[in-house]
């Protein structure tokens, strides 16, 4: 049983050491492998080791890349000392909207108010300034909500009884579909 497994082991080292190659040929489902020898090719060591060869190449050729050129980019005017002044109003009677704004700048010191009438009927009103040392600070205030006048009561009217059945004229129907 050993010597059985010795031969074994050394037939399969044999085989592997041979170089032997399994190849399958095609992309066939029904290939079969097939076995091709290597051919083993040896070739002589020297004795004794060679020193290294200094071996002088000729310059390598260098190709001049073009120089993007400078485009001239228009001056962009700066002020140091910004100023300007707003201010808007909106009063919309037919959708209640009641808002507006003011603010005026001077260098770095920005200051304005804003206010709008919030769906309770309360006015939000914040006052803000805004500068280089302190950042942005906002005072916000709210004022109580105006009286809303009552409305005019609206007469009643009667609904009169259809004598005979509402007919609409027929229409074709038609769908809109998508396109691919």
């Amino acid at each position: 049983m050993v010597y059985q497994k010795i031969i074994a082991i050394v037939a399969l080292t044999s085989v592997v050491n041979c170089g032997a190659q399994f190849v399958t040929t095609g992309y066939s489902t029904f290939a079969r492998p097939t076995v091709r020898p290597l051919v083993p090719t040896y070739a002589a060591r020297p004795l004794v080791a060679a020193a290294p060869v200094a071996v002088a190449h000729p310059p390598v050729a260098t190709i001049a890349q073009p120089v993007p050129l400078a485009v001239a980019r228009p001056v962009e005017e700066y002020d140091p000392n910004p100023q300007y002044s707003f201010s808007y109003r909106v009063e919309d009677a037919v959708t209640g909207d009641v808002k507006g704004q003011s603010e005026t700048r001077n260098g770095d010191l920005v200051q304005g108010f804003y206010s709008l009438v919030e769906p309770d009927g309360t006015v939000r009103r914040v006052e803000y300034s805004a500068d280089s040392v302190n950042g942005f600070n906002a005072v916000v205030t709210k004022l109580a909500a105006a009286p809303v006048p009552a409305a005019a009561p609206v007469p009643a009217v009667a609904a009169v009884p259809l004598t005979r059945p509402l007919a609409l004229p027929a229409r074709p129907v038609a769908f809109a579909t998508p396109v691919v």
